[in-house]
Formats: C-alpha cells, sequence, structure tokens
C-alpha cells in the first residue's frame, strides 16, 4: 500500500512511530474525520497520522480533507488520495459548509497564520476565525459529532502577568485590542468563548487546544516563521541576524508531539474546556533558541548577529513577554511529549527537501 509521506522519509518515520505508540487510533476505528486546514502543518500531518493507522493498524478511518486548493491538496498529499481512505473535499471557511456523508469528529485548524498577514489584513484575519469557525461549529453541530477540537494559540494570553511568566488554562494577560496585531490573538479568544458558547447552549462536544508556536519535520523550507529562519541559516551557513533583543521567552512542541495532543484532546478532552500544547522542558528566549542553533550545527560556523530596525511595527512582532505555558491538564489526559529543541532543529533540517 501506498505510504503517507514518501517524499520526506523523516515525517514517515514520525508518523509510524505515532500509530505504533498507540495514541488513541484505536478510539476514532471506523470513525469519519473531518479536518480543515488540511494542507497546513498540522492538519496535513493530521491526515497523514490517520491514514498510517489506516495502513499499519486496519483502522478503517474515514479521512475528509477540507481544501480550497485542489493543486496544493495534491502537492501535500500526493498519491495518498489514490489510495481511497482520503477525500478531498472542497470549500472555504467562510462560507456554509456542506458534504452528504456522516462525520463522527471535526479537527478545525483552518487560520491565518503569518504575522505579516495579522498586521496588513487585520479585518480578514478577525472574519476568518469568527466567521469561518461559526461555519464549523454549525456543520458539526448539524452532524451531531462525538467530539470537535479547535486550534488555538498561547497568544490568548497577551502579555502575562504571572511573575514567572508560568501560564495555566486560567492565567490571562493584557492584550491591546487597539493594536491591529491583536486581530489574530483577540480573534482567538472570541473564538474560543464561541466555541464554548456552542459547547453550552448547543451540545456541541469542541474542545480548545492552545497551542505553542510548533514545528519539526514536515515544515517546508520556506516556512516565513521564526524557527525556519534560524533552520535556513544553519543550513545556507549564514548568521542568524536578530531585529530584537531576544528576550521573549516561550515553550515549544514538536509537530508529531502536537498531533498526538490534538488527538488526545479530540478523544479524551471535556467539552467547553481548553488545553495547553507545549513541551514545557523547550522554554527558551528568541536569542537563546538562535544560539541553540548555532551550538548544534557547529559545521555550519554560524553566530547570532543584532539588527535593530528604527520600526518593529511594520515586522508583525509582538511585545516582548516571558510565556511559560503548563501542559499539566493535557498530561493529565495521559499526553507526554517526545523531542526536545535540538532535536525539533535536527529532524526539521533532515526533512527539509526530502
Amino acid at each position: 500500500m501506498i505510504k503517507e509521506c514518501e517524499e520526506n522519509v523523516v515525517l514517515q518515520e514520525d508518523m509510524e512511530e505515532l500509530v505504533n505508540s498507540g495514541c488513541l487510533f484505536d478510539d476514532l476505528k471506523g470513525n469519519t474525520v473531518f479536518v480543515t486546514g488540511a494542507t497546513g502543518l498540522i492538519g496535513s500531518q493530521i491526515v497523514k497520522a490517520l491514514a498510517c493507522a489506516n495502513r499499519l493498524k486496519d483502522s478503517h478511518i474515514r479521512i475528509l480533507a477540507f481544501v480550497r486548493s485542489e493543486e496544493k491538496a495534491r502537492k501535500v498529499f500526493g498519491s495518498l488520495l489514490d489510495r481511497g481512505d482520503v477525500s478531498l473535499v472542497f470549500g472555504d471557511v467562510n462560507r456554509e459548509i456542506e458534504t452528504g456523508e456522516n462525520v463522527d469528529y471535526v479537527i478545525h485548524g483552518a487560520s491565518a497564520t503569518s504575522s505579516r498577514f495579522f498586521v496588513t489584513n487585520p479585518v480578514e484575519t478577525i472574519l476568518t476565525a469568527l466567521e469561518g469557525t461559526k461555519n464549523i461549529l454549525e456543520f458539526a453541530r448539524g452532524k451531531a459529532v462525538k467530539g470537535m477540537v479547535y486550534l488555538s494559540s498561547l497568544e490568548v494570553y497577551g502579555v502575562p502577568g504571572t511573575e514567572d511568566g508560568r501560564v495555566t488554562e486560567k492565567d490571562y494577560g493584557y492584550m491591546d485590542p487597539m493594536s491591529v496585531r491583536s486581530s489574530y490573538s483577540e480573534g482567538k479568544r472570541m473564538v474560543e468563548c464561541l466555541c464554548a458558547s456552542y459547547a453550552s447552549e448547543y451540545g456541541v462536544p469542541v474542545k480548545v487546544a492552545r497551542l505553542s508556536q510548533t514545528f519539526g519535520a514536515g515544515v517546508e523550507y520556506n516556512d516565513g516563521r521564526v524557527f525556519a529562519e534560524f533552520a535556513r541559516c544553519a543550513v545556507e551557513k549564514r548568521n542568524i541576524v536578530l531585529h530584537t533583543a531576544g528576550n521573549t521567552l516561550r515553550s515549544y512542541c514538536y509537530t508529531k508531539d502536537a498531533v498526538s495532543a490534538l488527538l488526545y484532546i479530540l478523544v479524551k478532552g471535556n467539552a467547553g474546556e481548553a488545553y495547553n500544547v507545549t513541551n514545557e522542558d523547550t522554554a527558551v528566549t528568541i536569542r537563546e533558541m538562535a544560539q541553540c542553533v548555532c551550538d548544534t550545527f557547529p559545521e555550519s560556523g554560524i553566530s547570532v548577529e543584532f539588527d535593530m530596525p528604527g520600526d518593529l511595527a511594520s515586522f508583525g512582532y509582538n511585545p516582548e513577554m516571558v510565556i511559560r505555558l503548563d501542559s499539566s491538564r493535557l498530561k493529565a489526559l495521559g499526553w507526554q511529549p517526545t523531542v526536545g529543541l535540538r532535536d525539533m532543529f535536527v529532524r526539521m533540517i533532515q526533512g527539509f527537501g526530502k
């Protein structure tokens, strides 16, 4: 049978390790899973992980990948689409969503993801979050699904007010609603409230996953986020140039671990609740992450430089902050992270162009 990630050996290893770890695939056996944002980093790996479970464990999961572009979908999934267990559903989350098939579970990952886009297109960022998720929630309600997960972000916490930056699902910090950069963060906050409201008023079993920045095998070489830029610097033997002091501290999560977490939340999470998704051991500042890349790939001969522009706002950067997500609630479901920061970079780079 055709493998799920034949174009990327490292990602294929990840998918098979995930399936062989158990990770609740038996709970999804014989069910239909509807995935939005299916051509994105996390959405595509969810689709491939479920398909891998079908091949290795005869899970008979029907996978519906909701996409806008057939061309992009065929580029992302390739010959996997010829197997029969993954079907494309074409549409736009901003419009009413329809499919004649029964659906048991929904994983909603469609969202704007570029910091620059948040600044240049704040209206579209907000409306896609609100209208798009409303349409998905109505779809899930109409299908009477068994479970749904909404992919939110650590950005809902704003600038945390806790002394050590440690943040549980009940902690919230300052956010400036008059900043267009808040279009993403405030949009996510409002959508989380919408999810909780649909759970309370209509009984939709929706849970919220607050993901830290997530990367690893499967990230495209030209990805615009900071971790990808650091990795490209190592590959191309270019010094890492920081445009801030790099004092912002966050924790991160490996792609495979994030997919695992989403399945735990989907199957075992409580409706109307949020779960932080992160590897607490990866908490570092941007500056420390840059140095970690230099140290992990000494053969590149690169170092960290600083170049502070006059107008940081145009870059779409968030204010400096310290935010250590607490993943205790997720771990209580049985989940554990498996890949640390150095190996996240190693496996991401190994997966580039493979």
